[in-house]
């Protein structure tokens, strides 16, 4: 019992109006005693009371504030940050440059396309958050009725509505800029594209004008061809420049171009059908001086030969290979077993695997040299026909007489009224006696032919 006293005494403080005898050594302890102590008892544990709500309730505003306190610098931090990354991009779009290619300005397209999508949500999701954060805040402060809370000037709504209406307009020149940037630079692509179109197709047509218009003695001609023909290079080189610049109107995905008809598609083209020209009027220019000096055939022998050597060069080279020599000479009437054919081959080419047209001519010299020319078509056109008096436009495919010389043959002989074979009995005849009559003299040509008008007659 003492020990609960002094623990009154010392600890809650409540005076020693009682000793342990008062309480204990009686038979009825001091009433008005008692109760007094007993309510320096009840009165202590009502302070205990206060206190401790006046504890708790401090407790709970502090707890309070240091929420607002946090969302308070938690609204500046994020405010400062956001202002920041819109003054940084409205600072990269301000120094942004272009190196005039499409591929950076298309790249930067994007680039803005993808901050569009991405960045630009994020910072309107980020605004609306902080205008709701501040509010909160506020009504937090209110609701314990304290000072409202005012951002620093800088970091208010209204700073940051300024910077976002600053940003906005700094969108749109952004945009604006890229379109005019991309929309300048087709164009330019366009321009130059044409310009050098324009210029490659007038230089082809002076060329083709140039060629056409040659004339007079063949020497110059071949000169001036010579020349017209050491320009094309250039022309090869002009046209890749313009391949590359048709490349970047690809890239560009310029589909019209209303600066120029051509495309690059036909002055390739056109460029191969001058080249062709040129080789053809070479060759052709050549073989005439080839042809000049051979003074040992006819005019109509060359005409012949040239016209079969033009039909057998496949590929224009102004040369033929071992199978087209063989062909030819096969037309002509000049037939041979294979090794002997490769034999002649391999001398008149001397060794080459492609004949020329003057080697050409000189082996055709060779062969008809010393003989009656005359009779020798004659007998080739006996042997076209297989021995009958009339030869027929089939006959002369079979061997392989080439289709000019077979329209002019079929156009200048007379129709045959003769007998006939019972297979040609539905064709078209020619009377190639009647026609050899004009190059051999009536009498040869029937001497000749007599013996094929017999040998009709008799089948």
């Amino acid at each position: 019992m003492q020990l609960a006293f002094d623990i009154a005494s010392k600890e809650i403080g409540i005076p020693d109006l009682l000793d342990v005898e008062d309480v204990c050594d009686v038979a009825k302890p001091d009433e008005r005693s008692l109760m007094t102590y007993i309510a320096y008892w009840f009165h202590a544990f009502s302070q205990m009371e206060r206190v401790e709500n006046a504890g708790r309730r401090v407790e709970k505003f502090v707890a309070n504030m240091q929420g607002a306190w946090q969302m308070q610098n938690d609204f500046e931090r994020r405010m400062r940050e956001l202002l920041a990354q819109i003054a940084k991009q409205k600072t990269q779009w301000e120094e942004a440059t272009f190196d005039g290619t499409y591929t950076d300005a298309r790249n930067q397209s994007s680039e803005f396309t993808a901050w569009k999508r991405k960045n630009k949500r994020t910072w309107v999701a980020e605004k609306s958050d902080l205008v709701g954060l501040l509010g909160n805040i506020r009504t937090k402060l209110a609701t314990y009725r304290l000072r409202p809370y005012d951002p620093p000037a800088e970091l208010s709504l209204e700073a940051l509505d300024a910077a976002w209406t600053g940003l906005m307009k700094a969108e749109r020149q952004r945009s604006q800029v890229i379109n005019e940037t991309i929309r300048d630079i087709k164009n330019a692509l366009r321009k130059s594209f044409a310009d050098k179109a324009n210029d490659f197709a007038l230089a082809l047509n002076t060329l083709s004008t140039s060629i056409s218009a040659l004339e007079g003695d063949v020497d110059d001609q071949l000169e001036h061809t010579k020349e017209i023909s050491k320009s094309l290079s250039p022309l090869d080189e002009y046209l890749n420049l313009i391949a590359s610049i048709d490349e970047q109107c690809a890239e560009a995905n310029i589909e019209e171009n209303d600066f120029t008809t051509y495309t690059y598609d036909e002055l390739e083209y056109e460029l191969g059908l001058v080249r062709n020209s040129v080789s053809k009027k070479l060759a052709f220019l050549e073989n005439q001086m080839v042809a000049r000096n051979m003074t040992n055939l006819t005019p109509i022998q060359l005409e012949e030969f040239e016209s079969v050597f033009r039909h057998f060069d496949r590929d224009v080279s102004n040369s033929l290979a071992e199978l087209e020599f063989s062909a030819a000479l096969a037309s002509l009437g000049l037939v041979y077993d294979e090794e002997e054919m490769h034999e002649r081959f391999r001398e008149t080419s001397g060794g080459r695997d492609y004949v020329t047209f003057e080697q050409f001519i000189r082996f055709m010299v060779d062969e008809t040299e010393d003989q009656n020319t005359a009779e020798q078509v004659f007998e080739s056109f006996k042997e076209v026909a297989d021995g009958k008096p009339y030869v027929t436009e089939l006959d002369l495919r079979h061997s392989l007489v080439p289709d000019e010389v077979i329209e002019d043959l079929l156009s200048t002989m007379p129709e045959h009224q003769g007998p006939d074979m019972q297979e040609d009995r539905d064709l078209p005849k020619f009377d190639y006696i009647t026609y050899m009559q004009r190059y051999m003299g009536i009498d040869r040509a029937n001497a000749n032919g007599n013996g094929v008008v017999e040998q009709v007659n008799g089948e």
